[in-house]
């Protein structure tokens, strides 16, 4: 170890070979067999994605999404937070909020849902994964057919900014059908109506 190391605190310990991934990606299996992985460890394109701190912000929002979705929700779904779905092999996002089918919500020791059977997913922008949750993971789950997806910006008074997305059969990609600011109201995938500036109350 040389002086520059030392002082940057970085030691000589051998990187975890556990942590190593194998040619063809981490899978799915991987990701629930591997000792020692953090809360919240994603799985994209076959490699481990740690999850930042979140912040108070982001926290508020998403709260704030999981309870005005919980207030309406129809008997035949459920209301989802920070849980894996999978969505193939190498694909195991773990969405902010979800919405998804009854019958598949399993009960408190869940550790994950499959993608058929969710029906909406909410992302809210963090700054550490803003590439990803604008970009990569609408592409997947498109690509899974989850046929619900809102990208939750931060917007003045940092108040959240939803848009709101729905998947085009013929294309196979999400089409933005709007943008909502201090209220969200929709009829898809169910009678939705959220006072978006409550997160000024949190």
């Amino acid at each position: 170890m040389d002086d520059l190391d030392s002082v940057n605190g970085i030691d000589d310990e051998p990187f975890p070979e556990w942590l190593r991934p194998p040619y063809r990606g981490f899978t799915v299996d991987d990701l629930f067999r591997l000792p020692e992985l953090p809360s919240h460890t994603q799985l994209i394109d076959g490699g481990l994605v740690f999850r930042a701190r979140q912040s108070i912000h982001h926290s508020r929002v998403n709260t704030l999404l999981e309870d005005g979705l919980r207030r309406t929700c129809p008997a035949h779904l459920r209301v989802r937070r920070e849980t894996i779905v999978v969505l193939g092999p190498g694909q195991a996002p773990e969405p902010d909020v979800f919405v998804v089918r009854a019958e598949a919500a399993g009960g408190l020791d869940t550790d994950r849902c499959a993608a058929r059977n969710v029906v909406l997913v909410a992302e809210t922008v963090s700054p550490d994964s803003a590439i990803r949750d604008r970009e990569r993971k609408p592409q997947l789950y498109a690509r899974a057919g989850i046929p619900h997806f809102w990208l939750v910006e931060e917007g003045t008074r940092h108040r959240p900014v939803v848009h709101v997305h729905e998947l085009d059969p013929d294309t196979g990609a999400y089409v933005e059908t709007g943008v909502h600011r201090d209220r969200l109201t929709l009829t898809a995938p169910f009678a939705v109506d959220i006072d978006l500036t409550a997160v000024d109350r949190m």
